[in-house]
């Protein structure tokens, strides 16, 4: 369920507080880290035009996310400067193994990410366009042939987002679901059974619904299931070998971090959620990966090496998602502008048990991948929306000195995120 307005207000809150440098009162102890070395010689500001990142503010942005309920988070840098790995915590608490940044690990709706780009792959090849109806494609489907193939790629179809009812009680909404299997129709048909949030195109309301849809237009459009399509367009032609899409199987394969769902109840254990078919996101939140190719990916994306220039700026231009113009959204993409001037641009993926940021700035010479192992923990998904502004703008300048005192230097507005649930793939 979609947290009530007073509880998303205070998640916002605490974001612009935590991107500002304000950090809990309560700070977990970092696990000891080993050293890292760039890539390629020479300082930080030769390769990307960007200051060095903030690897004290890194680790205390995971630190945060572990003080917050994840028993672990990581981060991964990289870029033309160089490559930094940072992790803090445990990535299984039954044996106590190290969080380690080459696992892998559910990335929710950056799944969404994926999926845009092979939609907009198809429309290259010109078997789907962006503002002709979705019922054109698929007859029947929606209640309303006003909704565009466009509308669903911005979230703004207005189609209700049927997970909010699924776990509006976190941990039996999850059991009930675990090991279930859906079909898209299922699916599309629990959307349905709920008003509509908005007329088509007329503002931003997110919907895991849209991109169930977009997943049936990919598999009309090519004839091939998404697992094939995601393989063949994208993971195979980068070289990523740590993801995959493995609906509706429950495990994680090889090396990975096992994911820990908060329940509503105070005082309750931690749940292992990281087996589960992930059959009510699909296309909008199933896939698997690991930091490194979340990495690969984002950049690759912003540099044109998996869309033309014409698509890639429709994918790449923004609209608001709310009246406070500090978070935008274009296709299937996000864009955060942080304090010291920089944009970048990826996804947020929130999965049972996992809280995930991939994020590149536009000309994709520097990368982060963020994941803590919890969910449902509105604060640790703030705390880890830290490590944007360290990776990105770098050290902070020291506060300004005062005749009586000191002051510090406001922080320029921060990319909120109210709109992440602490229930669904976002």
């Amino acid at each position: 369920m979609i947290p009530s307005l007073n509880r998303r207000l205070a998640v916002s809150a605490a974001l612009l507080a935590v991107v500002a440098g304000v950090a809990p009162a309560t700070v977990a102890q970092a696990a000891p880290l080993a050293p890292t070395a760039p890539v390629s010689g020479g300082s930080a500001e030769a390769g990307s035009g960007l200051p060095a990142p903030d690897l004290d503010a890194l680790v205390k942005a995971l630190d945060n996310a572990r003080a917050a309920g994840a028993p672990g988070a990581m981060a991964r840098i990289s870029g033309r400067d160089g490559v930094w790995n940072k992790t803090v915590g445990v990535r299984d608490t039954t044996t106590g193994a190290a969080m380690d940044t080459k696992a892998r690990f559910r990335i929710g709706s950056v799944t969404k990410t994926f999926s845009t780009v092979v939609l907009l792959q198809l429309v290259a090849e010109k078997k789907i366009e962006l503002d002709s109806p979705v019922n054109h494609y698929l007859p029947g489907l929606l209640p309303d042939d006003r909704i565009t193939v466009r509308h669903l790629l911005t979230h703004r179809s207005g189609l209700a987002d049927y997970t909010n009812a699924m776990f509006n009680d976190t941990v039996p909404g999850f059991e009930a679901v675990r090991n279930k299997v859906f079909t898209y129709d299922e699916l599309v048909k629990l959307s349905l059974s709920e008003p509509r949030t908005t007329e088509p195109g007329v503002s931003y309301a997110y919907s895991n619904t849209n991109f169930v849809v977009v997943g049936m237009l990919i598999e009309k459009a090519s004839g091939r299931p998404v697992a094939k399509e995601y393989e063949r367009r994208i993971i195979k032609p980068l070289g990523m070998r740590n993801t995959s899409y493995v609906h509706p199987r429950t495990e994680i394969k090889g090396l990975h971090v096992n994911g820990y769902l908060t329940p509503d109840q105070a005082g309750l254990p931690l749940v292992d959620s990281t087996e589960q078919t992930v059959s009510w996101a699909q296309s909008a939140g199933a896939m698997i990966s690991n930091a490194a190719d979340l990495n690969t990916f984002t950049s690759a994306l912003v540099t044109g090496k998996l869309l033309s220039a014409p698509l890639l700026d429709q994918m790449l231009t923004m609209t608001p998602t709310d009246a406070t113009n500090t978070r935008f959204y274009g296709l299937g993409l996000r864009r955060y502008d942080l304090s010291c001037g920089t944009s970048v641009y990826g996804h947020t993926g929130t999965v049972q048990g996992f809280y995930t940021y991939a994020f590149s700035t536009r000309d994709g010479k520097r990368s982060l991948a963020a994941m803590a192992n919890t969910s449902n923990r509105g604060v640790a998904n703030t705390a880890l929306g830290g490590t944007l502004e360290a990776a990105f703008c770098g050290k902070k300048p020291a506060p300004a000195a005062k005749a009586r005192g000191f002051a510090t230097t406001p922080a320029a507005p921060a990319p909120a995120e109210v709109d992440l649930p602490e229930r669904n793939a976002r």
